[in-house]
Parts: C-alpha cells; structure tokens; sequence
C-alpha cells in the first residue's frame, strides 16, 4: 500500500518531497520513503536526501526511517554503514514487505548496520512501531 493511500498520511501530514528516484513523506519523527520501480539506490543518492533531512529536520536531527518497499529496486547495502557512522540521525529503521525477496534482502541489510532495523508485514505495523519507539517519548522539547 502506498503511504498516501493509507489512513495515516491524513493524520500525520506529511511534507512530501519528491526527488527524480523516489517520494519521501517526512512525518515529525519519522520519514517513509517509496523508491521509484527500477531505482539503483547508490551512495550519490543517498547523500541528495541526508542534504534534504538536514533542511527539513535540522542540523542534528534524530528520527525514523521506514523503506516501503511497494516497488522493484536495489540498492548498496553498505549505505546503512555510512549513514551511520557519517552522519548518525537513524535512531531505528523499519522496511514493510510485500513479498519473500524484500524479506530476504531485509534481512542481509540488518548485518549492515547497529541500528536496528525491523521487518514489517504492514505500513501499519511499521509506523505503529515507529510510533511507540521509547526514543521519541521523550519530553515534547526534545523532539
């Protein structure tokens, strides 16, 4: 399901941000992100969005990131690594699944990375988990 089409993009409001390889929907903890069919998720990428995060959340934002993966792409694995040590602002990730590739692909990713990542079999699911991460119940001054 893509996230517009789901009960929660009318409740959280998203700012969506549209670059020429995917739709990202930056909540206010968390961002969902939809790649585009066919997308090679490369390092290049990945840095044109971590520019856009900085301008959306901040110079030291902390927050979420959920990969719905609706569509067909690659992507490096080794990226979950260098966003972690280059610019730590994932506190915990979540990729929904529609089918046994993206499990498996899931799960290699999670051996790239410390932070964690949790394997979804629903949008609702993975931003209900989002949603209740003990990292964003802290004090409203905080987020």
């Amino acid at each position: 399901m893509k996230f517009e089409n789901s009960e929660y993009f009318k409740t959280l409001k998203p700012t969506k941000l549209e670059m020429p390889f995917g739709t990202y929907y930056l909540c206010k903890k968390f961002l969902v992100v939809e790649l585009n069919e066919g997308t090679h998720f490369d390092w290049d990428k990945a840095e044109q969005v971590i520019q856009k995060i900085f301008e959306f959340y901040g110079d030291n934002p902390k927050i979420g990131f959920i990969s719905n993966r609706i569509n067909h792409y690659s992507l490096d694995p080794n990226n979950w690594k260098k966003v972690e040590e280059k610019y730590d602002l994932i506190v915990a990730s979540a990729i929904v699944m529609y089918n046994n590739s993206t499990y498996m692909n899931a799960s290699i990713e999670k051996k790239f990375t410390q932070t964690s990542i949790k394997r979804c079999m629903s949008l609702k699911e993975a931003i209900d988990w989002m949603q209740g991460l003990k990292e964003f119940k802290l004090k409203p001054e905080h987020l």
